[in-house]
């Protein structure tokens, strides 16, 4: 018999609405979510337990920190096989990639969640929660790190991204593809995720910024990340990792004063590679002392940094790390 942990977030698959018409809120209890499946995964024995009922918008860094280290508590627990996360999906590829990141077990962590919330008469919650149990009851998931496992689709938490705001098969991993599918309460594994890095970091550094980059943009949010104190900078660049006029002069002033600047492609899919010259073309900032993330995206290379720093990690660490994480072998 396999033993699963599921942990309730909140999030869509945990709300309804108050009255018809009115706002959906997070407020069904992991017993409820558990309840409510249509029919629960042969030879799977499951507990459940409450984390903090919130919309996955409303979380923060310490917050999902909190919840990696206890991801990490009950995979400790010999007799657990893995956990299922029910979470929100605005961020949830943020919290999936973290835990990847900082917990240390290579039992299967699964998250999942829902599009329609728990009140809807067509709601996607149910059958999602059944097949992430039999995920994160699966041998064939260990050592794959975080996934998450929406519409039957199983993504690698550094590949995948929420693609449409409301369809329930929202999930895709650009370029790459699923890890693999359930189907008919059979989980079936396609591919291996390859690129895992781990992170030793007591907390996260909230002081990290994400610019998205547009044509024509100017450099002026710079000067506030360096009036502010900022600890880190990550740019959503141009392509292979260019940005407007201006820009490299002022990242030169951060990294100079011992700021991490990290670029990254507002691409969905290929790499970052220092090519272009001139003004700000991405030669020229790597001359200005930038880290280029490789084909990691913007937010989880904030992420990254945020951990790199909380962690305590010089220039040094950082660049390596983010050249570990950046590829894909």
């Amino acid at each position: 018999m396999k033993n699963v942990t599921l942990i309730a977030t909140g999030g869509t698959i945990a709300s309804t609405a108050e009255r018809a018409g009115g706002p959906v809120n997070a407020n069904v209890a992991a017993h409820r979510l558990l309840d409510s499946l249509h029919e629960r995964p042969d030879g799977i024995t499951v507990q459940v337990e409450d984390f903090e009922a919130v919309g996955s918008y409303a979380l923060d860094l310490e917050t999902v920190h909190r919840l990696c280290t206890r991801i990490g508590e009950v995979l400790a627990d010999d007799a657990v096989d893995g956990v299922v996360v029910t979470h929100g999906t605005d961020t949830m590829e943020e919290s999936a990639f973290l835990a990847d990141l900082l917990v240390r077990s290579d039992k299967p962590v699964v998250f999942t969640g829902a599009q329609r919330h728990a009140g809807a008469p067509d709601t996607d919650g149910p059958r999602n929660i059944a097949d992430a149990i039999r995920c994160a009851a699966s041998e064939g998931l260990r050592g794959q790190g975080a996934v998450i496992l929406f519409e039957g689709d199983l993504h690698a938490a550094r590949e995948v991204t929420k693609a449409h705001s409301s369809r329930v098969d929202t999930f895709r991993s650009p370029g790459l593809g699923k890890l693999g599918e359930v189907d008919d309460g059979a989980v079936y594994l396609y591919r291996r995720s390859l690129a895992r890095s781990h992170v030793e970091a007591p907390r996260l550094d909230p002081g990290v910024e994400l610019i998205l980059l547009g044509l024509g943009s100017t450099p002026d949010y710079l000067d506030y990340c360096a009036s502010a104190g900022k600890s880190g900078v990550v740019l959503s660049a141009f392509g292979r990792g260019n940005a407007p006029s201006g820009f490299a002069e002022r990242i030169a002033r951060l990294t100079e004063a011992g700021v991490p600047v990290v670029v990254a492609s507002r691409c969905a899919e290929g790499r970052t590679l220092p090519v272009y010259g001139k003004d700000s073309g991405g030669r020229t900032l790597q001359e200005a002392g930038v880290i280029f993330a490789g084909s990691l995206s913007p937010i989880k290379a904030r992420l990254l940094l945020s951990a790199l720093l909380g962690g305590g990690a010089g220039d040094a660490e950082i660049r390596a790390a983010f050249e570990g994480a950046g590829s894909l072998v």
